[in-house]
């Protein structure tokens, strides 16, 4: 007889990608993790996308401090903007919403290229992306992000969740951050970035009985913003300088019941409203804009067999808008209404996950536009465990808030010439990818290649070429269109160490009329031809330490046409790279980390035209094509305890 020997807990981990494409579903999706959002200085959801090949987020203008998404070599508002599945950040919020988003509070993000699902809605036409927050029974018990930078930028977030009993949780969520110090790196009188404020609140609660489920949520923002001339080191009189105040609330609410767990039959009903105020003085120019929304959405969804499901519903959209813009001593008021009822249907057939295609149309009626149909269809193919193909094609719609997404371009002398009755924007968009999964020495390798192509039947052109002092909205007379293609490769070289390497091209053409009138196709301006970016990360065993580095490599591209007579920029911008870099600490509850943004410096020199005369016929702040500000050296520090 021998005694029994009793052997410790033997942990075999290996260290999770921080990007997860899926390879289940049959729209590619590229999952964000929460520890991909660490590995920069991810303030907020515009700083989340630094190690992302597929999203460009780039200054718009330099006296607002406006971040744009760009996808697909679109404008972020062709973007469908979700928070966890139900719009979000439309119109009025557009603008600033990335910003309005924080790091700490997010779970994951989900990017989909190309056109989505019919149950989202009608919008997405280059892509969507879905922001999936901390939710109260899965979150930390309690958990605090602090962060600090040398250009002055403070923030603090803290959330915590409470399981009241089984069936109920609730969680807060905090945050506020200062960046209020006075920067004018290249000494042309004017901010760099804009000083803010903001103070971000939320309260969700969860409850979950046997077959029903049901969430609520509260939240409230307010942000002020001041750019323009600085007055630290230089002695205005009269400062040219712009003031934004946004006030914001939110309420949702999600239900969710099952009919039948076997069959996967149950019916949802999503509804969301939201108040968005901002009052603007571009220097001696108010705009104000009020935006009232309301989201509602009934879902019914079945899967009669594994090979044959179908999901249905109804939504209804109201977008309320009252907007009023005092330029040249003249009152112009924007105000409108728009409700949008709809109904969709999507049935997908799934032959023993080989073959899946997808297979959707809504049809939707606005009080503005009238009728009109957005068929969609998405194929998976996988001829190999190895090897995936997807294809995509479907047509978006989208109203065009021509203020409301664009008053950036008040910052400028450029006069404002809008036309009358705009189009309803609508586009196709088709896509092809092709993934592998390829084992290479022991470990795999992860290469996509793909190939979306966006071609508009009507959009609301943004015209600054025509006349370089002036910026034109009309009707598209003619043809726009946008290519891209991307190439990306991921590899675990060794245990804790990735590398991404990831090339990005971008044809993207529309025809603007000259000041002949004449239409001629040019390039879109501000936009790169190309992006390449590589970003390592090694994390040592045990997690003790983690090491991140990035390098974006943006290729040059077309700068709006400049003035004939007096050419104040050059008609094309260079190539430019920008590299950040992290390391962080980790301990048991806690881990502090140190990086550094735009390491080697890298600006352009000069964002705003002729600076020196803001009053004049020439100034225009919005001829930004890089980063408006140099090296920012950061820390911060990361405390949870976790419900595990």
């Amino acid at each position: 007889m021998k005694g029994e020997v009793a052997l410790d807990e033997v942990v075999v981990s290996e260290r999770k990608m921080g990007t997860i494409a899926s390879r289940t579903s049959v729209l590619q999706t590229q999952r964000i993790t929460y520890d991909e959002i660490c590995r920069a200085a991810c303030c907020n959801l515009a700083e989340s996308f630094e190690t992302n090949p597929s999203v460009d987020v780039s200054y718009s203008d330099a006296a607002t401090g406006t971040r744009q998404i760009k996808l697909l070599g679109l404008a972020g508002t062709y973007v469908q903007m979700l928070t966890e599945n139900y719009p979000n950040f439309r119109g009025a919020a557009s603008l600033y919403g990335l910003d309005y988003v924080p790091g700490a509070w997010m779970e994951s993000i989900q990017v989909s290229k190309g056109t989505s699902s019919v149950k989202n809605g009608y919008e997405a036409l280059a892509g969507q992306i879905n922001v999936e927050l901390k939710k109260p029974p899965t979150a930390d018990i309690f958990s605090v992000n602090l962060f600090g930078s040398d250009a002055g930028r403070y923030e603090g977030n803290a959330d915590a969740s409470w399981h009241i009993n089984d069936k109920v949780s609730t969680g807060l969520l905090v945050h506020y951050s200062n960046d209020k110090r006075q920067h004018d790196g290249n000494d042309d009188g004017f901010l760099d970035t804009p000083l803010k404020e903001q103070v971000n609140l939320m309260n969700r609660w969860y409850h979950k009985l046997d077959k029903y489920v049901a969430q609520y949520g509260v939240r409230y923002l307010y942000e002020s913003r001041t750019g323009g001339q600085a007055t630290k080191h230089h002695d205005f009189v009269d400062p040219y300088r712009v003031h934004l105040n946004t006030n914001r609330a939110e309420l949702y609410t999600k239900q969710a019941y099952i009919i039948d767990a076997e069959k996967v039959e149950s019916v949802a009903m999503i509804l969301s409203g939201s108040y968005h105020e901002q009052k603007s003085m571009y220097d001696r120019t108010p705009y104000n804009v009020y935006q009232k929304n309301l989201y509602a959405s009934l879902l019914y969804e079945k899967e009669f067999s594994l090979a044959h499901s179908l999901s249905t519903g109804l939504s209804l959209n109201y977008d309320g808008f009252d907007e009023n813009l005092l330029s040249g001593g003249q009152r112009n008021v924007f105000n409108r209404t728009e409700v949008v009822p709809g109904a969709y249907i999507q049935y997908t057939y799934n032959l023993n996950d080989k073959l899946i295609v997808l297979g959707g149309v809504r049809a939707d009626y606005s009080s503005l536009y009238d009728f009109f149909v957005a068929p969609r269809v998405h194929i998976k193919y996988n001829p190999f465990d190895w090897f995936h193909v997807r294809a995509s094609a479907g047509k978006g719609f989208r109203t065009a808030n021509v203020l409301a997404e664009n008053n950036f371009l008040l910052s400028s002398s450029r006069k404002m010439h809008i036309a009358d009755n705009l189009d309803q924007e609508e586009a196709w968009n088709t896509g092809v990818n092709l993934s592998f999964y390829i084992p290479l020495f022991g470990k795999e390798l992860t290469l996509n290649e793909e190939w979306y192509y966006t071609d508009f039947q009507k959009q609301v052109v943004v015209d600054m070429d025509s006349d370089a002092h002036a910026v034109s909205f009309y009707n598209l007379d003619g043809r726009s269109y946008s290519n891209s293609f991307q190439v990306e490769a991921t590899y675990p070289f060794f245990r804790g160490f990735t590398l991404t390497a990831a090339y990005r091209y971008t044809d993207a053409k529309t025809d603007y009329r000259n000041a002949e009138g004449v239409t001629q196709r040019l390039k879109k301006p501000l936009v790169s031809d190309y992006k390449a970016l590589a970003t390592t990360s090694y994390q040592t065993p045990l997690k003790k330490w983690q090491f991140d580095l990035t390098g974006q490599f943006n290729g040059g591209g077309r700068m709006p046409v400049p003035d004939a007579i007096n050419p104040l920029w050059k008609p094309n911008f260079n190539a430019f790279t920008v590299v950040n870099a992290q390391i962080t600490k980790y301990f048991r509850t806690w881990s502090v980390y140190i990086g550094a943004e735009s390491l080697f410096d890298y600006k352009q020199s000069h964002p705003i035209i002729d600076a020196e005369n803001p009053r004049g016929d020439n100034f225009d702040g919005s001829m930004v094509w890089g980063p408006v500000h140099g090296r920012k050296i950061y820390a911060g520090l990361r405390f949870n305890i976790s419900r595990d």
